[in-house]
């Protein structure tokens, strides 16, 4: 069992920044990849950025590459999304999700956090 929690986000104006964390709980973060997804009012949850168990391999949606990018703290059982040149389409709900593989389906992970708001005004 894993539990996980995200933190970070808030309202920010086109084209800042903002960095989301995730915290995981037990002793097995390292076992498992780590992916990002959102969900827009109205909209489906859709794929962001995964990272492999070691953080060596990234993927990342088309809509966000070059922007947004996925680390991993290991010892901080932290997994990361730093957003840059943020956009108004980038507003929705983000959550983190573990799993046995960097699905980019998120139906595929295991474990889900709560969510964190991410709000981009124009």
């Amino acid at each position: 069992q894993v539990q996980l929690v995200e933190s970070g986000g808030g309202l920010v104006q086109a084209g800042g920044s903002l960095r989301l964390s995730c915290a995981a709980s037990g002793r097995t973060f390292s076992s498992y990849a780590m992916g990002w997804f959102r969900q827009a009012p109205g909209k489906e949850r859709e794929f962001v950025a995964t990272i492999s168990r070691s953080g060596f391999s990234t993927s990342y949606a088309d809509s966000v590459k070059g922007r947004f990018t996925i680390s991993r703290d290991n010892a901080k059982n932290t997994v990361y999304l730093q957003m840059n040149s943020l956009k108004p389409e980038d507003t929705a709900v983000y959550y983190c999700a573990a799993g046995g593989n960097p699905y980019s389906s998120g139906r595929l992970y295991d474990y889900w956090g709560q969510g964190t708001q991410v709000t981009v005004s124009s």
